[in-house]
């Protein structure tokens, strides 16, 4: 077509060319677009995160090991434990994107060619940071390594999702649960009038599964290849394994949930004080305040628990006096002497209450409201760099299509003054 327009000079449009560094070029400027859009859809969601931790530092929630009440924090403390992880996947994309950023045009099919080709020129004009420098590596072997390293970057973030996932699905199996979505964001059963199921949820969960099915399938492609093959070369693009299609759809299905969540802080607090999350506190401050030992202490607050699930009894309504004889039998057990429990009846109710427990921890990421409020704004800091990041990164290919339109029209007008002369 090209020769039936412009004669045989358009064959010059190959001069030093080969389909191989163009094919990696045009993938890696494709991985390139992808990986900016499933940056950015990261970004919103650590956004919505970021909004619901700051309208929920004192919101008390259970925490949760082994798939048992483990200990009162905050619905902050939970996401911002989240926010932290998904900074470090930010810094993940930051780093491999200056690989992904390079360009392989100009090494022809793998040695370069007999033109003496300006590559650095090229990789300018086309956007990238600069050219892979060896020309094998360029066309062949980096069609291995930074595809999947990119797509590595984005299984990993669907791992952590479909925990954030399974976290707030486990709620809908709760009778009187603390934490759902928006009633819109649920659907009915067919035949059980009951049901609210969560849709958005399930959907989620579903295509965070896709993401890591797809980075395993580009893996499985690239194995044992030798180079020149074509078999792994879209294996992470949409056309193919669908990794940041995929990646893109989860994020943005999570970043809904998290706008339609409904938080109760009544509920959640009362599921706390329904059991004996607290109790680890008590032992701490008969340590810390009386200098009675571990061993005593844990041995204490263990047999407060059997005592009191015997007896259906809770943190608020346990019979102090009862607390005071099972200290005493434990110390004689431990000590062979009975010593006085030593924490008033207020005192007591205090130590087990979440609240006190939460706003008592220290150290440096603690779930207590100030440490919570210092470690989010930190990421909200940090969030701020890597939105304008983005924006520069997106402005700079903006720029670079424009340069290389305004050099075209340059290179045209050049010739069309040629041919006047």
């Amino acid at each position: 077509m090209l020769i039936e327009s412009c004669g045989e000079e358009a064959t010059l449009i190959h001069t030093g060319r080969s389909r191989q560094d163009m094919f990696t070029t045009l993938n890696e400027a494709r991985l390139r677009l992808a990986v900016l859009d499933f940056y950015e859809a990261l970004n919103k969601l650590r956004t919505r995160l970021l909004s619901i931790a700051r309208e929920n530092i004192e919101t008390y929630i259970p925490a949760y090991t082994n798939g048992v009440q483990a200990m009162p924090i905050t619905l902050a403390f939970y996401l911002w434990g989240f926010l932290e992880s998904f900074q470090r996947d930010s810094d993940r994309i930051i780093e491999s994107y200056k690989r992904i950023n390079q360009s392989a045009l100009g090494v022809a099919v793998l040695a370069c060619s007999s033109w003496p080709l300006n590559r650095e020129r090229l990789a300018e004009l086309l956007g990238f940071e600069k050219p892979i420098t060896n020309g094998l590596d360029a066309a062949q072997i980096s069609l291995f390594d930074i595809p999947l390293e990119a797509a590595s970057n984005a299984a990993n973030v669907a791992i952590r999702i479909g925990t954030l996932v399974q976290d707030l699905a486990q709620q809908y199996s709760q009778t009187r649960p603390w934490l759902l979505l928006d009633s819109g964001a649920a659907y009915g059963s067919s035949a059980m009038p009951q049901k609210r199921n969560p849709g958005i949820l399930n959907k989620t969960r579903g295509t965070a599964s896709d993401v890591v099915g797809a980075m395993q399938t580009s893996f499985l492609r690239a194995h044992n290849l030798q180079l020149g093959m074509y078999d792994n070369k879209e294996s992470v693009l949409e056309d193919c394994s669908g990794v940041f299609v995929k990646g893109v759809e989860m994020l943005e299905l999570m970043e809904q949930a998290f706008s339609l969540l409904k938080v109760n802080p009544a509920r959640s607090l009362e599921e706390l004080n329904s059991d004996w999350t607290t109790t680890m506190a008590l032992a701490e401050a008969l340590q810390r305040q009386f200098e009675i030992p571990f061993r005593i202490g844990h041995t204490f607050a263990s047999q407060i628990v059997t005592y009191a699930r015997a007896r259906d009894l809770h943190p608020d309504n346990f019979p102090f006096e009862a607390a005071k004889e099972i200290f005493g039998n434990v110390t004689e057990q431990l000590e062979d002497k009975r010593l006085p429990f030593e924490l008033t009846q207020e005192e007591f109710r205090t130590v087990l209450s979440p609240e006190h427990a939460v706003q008592s921890d220290v150290g440096t990421g603690s779930p207590a409201p100030a440490n919570v409020r210092r470690g989010l704004d930190e990421i909200a800091i940090r969030l701020e760099e890597d939105e304008q990041r983005l924006r520069a990164w997106r402005n700079a290919l903006a720029d670079s299509d424009k340069a290389l339109d305004e050099a075209f029209e340059k290179l045209l007008n050049n010739k069309s003054q040629e041919k006047k002369l």
